[in-house]
């Protein structure tokens, strides 16, 4: 510990860089977990219910049901955990992590505000910096990844009904990856550079030059795929439990279930820093050219969570798609509809626009 500190004192960009990662991981990890209350107090008011409420702290003391996440913790953690008799056991147990792990990491290059100067060191509100060679493209790899925590989670269940979520979530990601790939290759093209420092920077303050006005179909495209890549509804057949039980998350419960969920809900929270970065400005602050530090962390925000919100409204307002009809989505409109979006765009910048 005292080498530790003496690292910390001596060393101005380690020591930002633990503060950023622990401020950032633990800010993702506590939004992921208030979504759950969220998404369940947000379907109670779209379907005129009342929603979670009986849970108390002391006893008395009942905040719109804010107590139901301290007890749903309580109670995932004291839970028997069981695993079937004939499940791979190691992977069983290695899979809530390996979707967990992904979901987290993608938030790492995403700025949360604008960079600022401190006693002539440069202080970047990212937990990676600018200019490490990796930009937008990390973030998309490490989404990608997030559906092997799903497909170990399938298949070390042995159960066929999570084999049969695994096989879909391979499929629906296959089916979107190239569609949000040329999305955001369109965006790299406009920006010249697929640094999100960079990104944010060619859409300026104002919001009418912001990539969601000026690549209105990219977004639609990226914005629908964000759905099946989240596995969020109507896209999400990894779990359908109207006619697959839970898929691949059938024969978990107690943490692992936990995990899993607070996996998912990362992943929602990393896919709206996304949409707000690469479409609506990312930090910037509308009409306000050198905002503040505060201000572009505060309009960032604003942003993530107006998003996180959409998510949660479109899941409780769409029906799921069939299966066959999330297969000619992805193949016979998305995909063409990014090749058209990128080629328009590529004209444009060959004619100096």
């Amino acid at each position: 510990m005292d080498k530790l500190a003496s690292l910390l004192h001596t060393s101005p960009a380690t020591a930002w860089m633990v503060v950023k990662v622990i401020i950032v991981f633990s800010a993702v990890m506590l939004l992921a977990s208030v979504w759950t209350w969220v998404e369940r107090r947000g379907s109670a008011m779209i379907q005129d219910r009342i929603g979670p409420n009986r849970a108390a702290l002391f006893g008395k003391i009942r905040i719109i049901g804010l107590a139901q996440l301290l007890a749903d913790g309580i109670k995932f953690f004291f839970k028997e955990d069981l695993v079937p008799a004939q499940a791979n056991k190691g992977l069983f147990w290695l899979a809530p992590f390996l979707a967990f792990v992904p979901a987290l990491m993608g938030f790492a290059i995403i700025p949360f505000g604008r960079s600022f100067v401190s006693g002539g060191v440069t202080y970047h509100l990212s937990v990676l910096d600018p200019g490490n060679g990796m930009g937008m493209l990390y973030p998309l790899a490490i989404g990608g990844m997030a559906v092997y925590g799903v497909l170990v989670a399938a298949w070390s269940s042995n159960n066929k009904w999570s084999i049969l979520g695994g096989m879909r979530a391979s499929a629906t990601m296959v089916s979107y990856e190239i569609g949000i790939s040329l999305a955001v290759i369109a965006i790299f093209m406009s920006a010249n550079g697929y640094d999100p420092s960079e990104v944010i920077k060619a859409q300026g303050h104002t919001p009418w030059t912001w990539f969601v006005v000026r690549q209105p179909l990219g977004f639609l495209v990226f914005f629908t795929c964000m759905f099946a890549e989240t596995n969020r509804l109507p896209f999400d057949f990894a779990e359908g439990e109207s006619e697959i039980v839970a898929g691949f998350n059938t024969e978990y419960g107690s943490m692992k279930f936990s995990l899993l969920a607070l996996a998912e809900y990362s992943h929602l929270m990393t896919a709206s820093a996304l949409i707000a970065t690469l479409y609506f400005g990312g930090w910037q602050v509308p009409f306000v050219k050198d905002p503040t530090v505060m201000l572009s962390v505060a309009s960032f925000v604003l942003k993530l969570l107006f998003f996180a919100w959409v998510f949660v409204w479109v899941r409780w307002t769409l029906p799921r798609f069939r299966y066959d009809q999330l297969m000619h989505l992805g193949w016979k409109v998305m995909l063409p509809l990014s090749m058209a979006n990128l080629v328009f765009h590529a004209w444009r910048m060959s004619q100096g626009h």
